[in-house]
């Protein structure tokens, strides 16, 4: 059974196209947060696999933030699989977290230390306590 979108194909392609893959709201929290803890960092380092969103290279750490939508984050209610053009989505999505975790897997053999944060877990009602954690994650190895 093929659902029909709420948008023409004209509209939803448009809005797919003004989805940002970096510089988004939630790593502008993170980022601002470590900033103002003082922790100095490199954004998207093309030099390392996967192209963190953010890197620590004092404490050997990279942070990726990830959207829960495009990461398929498992159990979230902000993950859900679409109706349209489901073979396509389930090959992209499914091709993205397949990426991440090869990425990941060579990060942590060069001894990079690998934090994911997820775009839920910066939630207003979460935020604060998820950061916190963040912070303590990176500062304690």
């Amino acid at each position: 059974m093929i659902k029909m979108d709420v948008h023409t194909r004209e509209t939803r392609s448009y809005n797919m196209s003004r989805i940002k893959n970096k510089n988004t709201k939630p790593e502008e929290t993170v980022r601002k947060y470590l900033f103002g803890r003082g922790m100095r960092y490199r954004k998207n380092d093309k030099r390392l696999p996967g192209h963190p969103d953010i890197v620590l290279p004092k404490y050997k750490t990279v942070v990726f933030v990830n959207g829960c939508f495009w990461h398929m984050h498992e159990n979230c209610r902000y993950f859900k699989w679409p109706e349209n053009n489901a073979e396509f989505w389930k090959k992209k999505l499914e091709g993205n977290k397949k990426r991440d975790v090869e990425n990941i897997k060579r990060l942590s053999e060069a001894g990079w230390k690998v934090i994911v944060v997820w775009e839920c877990e910066l939630k207003k009602q979460n935020r604060t306590e998820r950061l916190d954690k963040l912070y303590f994650e990176i500062v304690n190895q």
